[in-house]
């Protein structure tokens, strides 16, 4: 991540839940720029993250540039409601009720705002799995 801030959070929730240092790192920096080599990990995931990036299929390309042959990549990311009906009811909730929900849960409107519209933006099922297969991986699936 490139927020010190997140990863302090981060930091703070392993420990509270004993995940030892040595277990999961925490490092500042870019998803299309990591700082590993090439086919360093058996397996690479991103949470809700992929829609933050701001070139989608360079961060695609770097996670499969350090994944190890044969490795898995897991991606878990909002998506688009395919059902037409279940699609509209969707697309009023996301847009009426999210933002009021931040704006007087975590008294923060704009940062749900911001979720809702990055969701909006974020590539469908089938453009994804087009970049994916793009960016090298074999049999992308959802």
């Amino acid at each position: 991540d490139p927020n010190a801030a997140m990863l302090e959070v981060g930091r703070k929730k392993a420990k509270e839940r004993h995940i030892l240092p040595e277990i999961m790192k925490f490092e500042i920096g870019h998803a299309h720029e990591l700082p590993y080599d090439d086919n360093t990990f058996d397996f690479v995931t991103i949470s809700f993250g992929l829609r933050n990036c701001t070139d989608i299929f360079a961060a695609l390309q770097e996670m499969r540039r350090v994944l190890k042959p044969g490795g898995r990549f897991e991606c878990l990311e909002f998506s688009k409601v395919s059902d037409p009906l279940l699609n509209t009811i969707y697309r009023t909730y996301s847009k009426r009720v999210i933002p009021e929900l931040g704006a007087r849960v975590a008294n923060d409107r704009d940062s749900y705002d911001y979720l809702v519209e990055s969701i909006r933006r974020h590539p469908d099922q089938l453009q994804l799995l087009s970049q994916l297969s793009a960016a090298g991986f074999k049999s992308p699936s959802y």
